[in-house]
């Protein structure tokens, strides 16, 4: 960039690629977590419900079936909604498997521990939703969606959208 170039380039144009990148990640940050509430939902109920039906098993056992199914529903809406991602999916969930390889195990026997120690069940379950929630949004943005987002029928036709009203505006 010469010195003419900078004298020419005004602050609010330079800005404005940066703005409109951090109101879009607030918004993607938004999606994931409303679409979260749904997931815990899944999981909080699917716990509880086991807790009840099943009372002989163990918190890990209903720990692992409701992480289980709750990682299925949230990879599934968060894939299409909040990262648009066309990726290819048995290697997105297989990245998604590392995850909670090691997640799954260590809350399940911790979370074990706590339930065994007097700790209600209730604690335990929010604060390891909680700590899913947010090594989740981390490793799906920063591992199993990097370099996919916004590649999806979804966003393609948001970008048509948004191009076609830039177009608008300039005539």
């Amino acid at each position: 960039m010469t010195k003419g170039d900078a004298a020419t380039t005004s602050p609010d144009k330079a800005k404005k690629p940066s703005l409109e990148k951090t109101r879009e990640s607030w918004i993607q940050v938004l999606k994931f977590t409303l679409l979260s509430l749904s997931a815990a939902g899944i999981e909080a109920g699917s716990f509880f419900l086991f807790g009840l039906i099943v009372p002989f098993w163990s918190y890990a056992v209903r720990h692992v079936i409701s992480v289980t199914l709750s990682v299925l529903w949230n990879f599934t809406l968060n894939r299409r909604y909040t990262f648009k991602s066309a990726n290819n999916v048995p290697i997105a969930m297989l990245k998604v498997a590392l995850f909670y390889v090691i997640f799954i195990p260590v809350t399940a026997w911790l979370g074990d521990m706590a339930a065994r120690a007097g700790v209600l069940e209730v604690i335990v379950k929010i604060a390891t939703m909680l700590l899913n929630f947010v090594g989740e949004f981390l490793w799906w943005k920063l591992v199993v969606f990097r370099g996919s987002e916004n590649t999806n029928k979804l966003a393609k036709v948001q970008q048509a959208k948004k191009q076609a009203q830039v177009k608008r505006k300039l005539m």
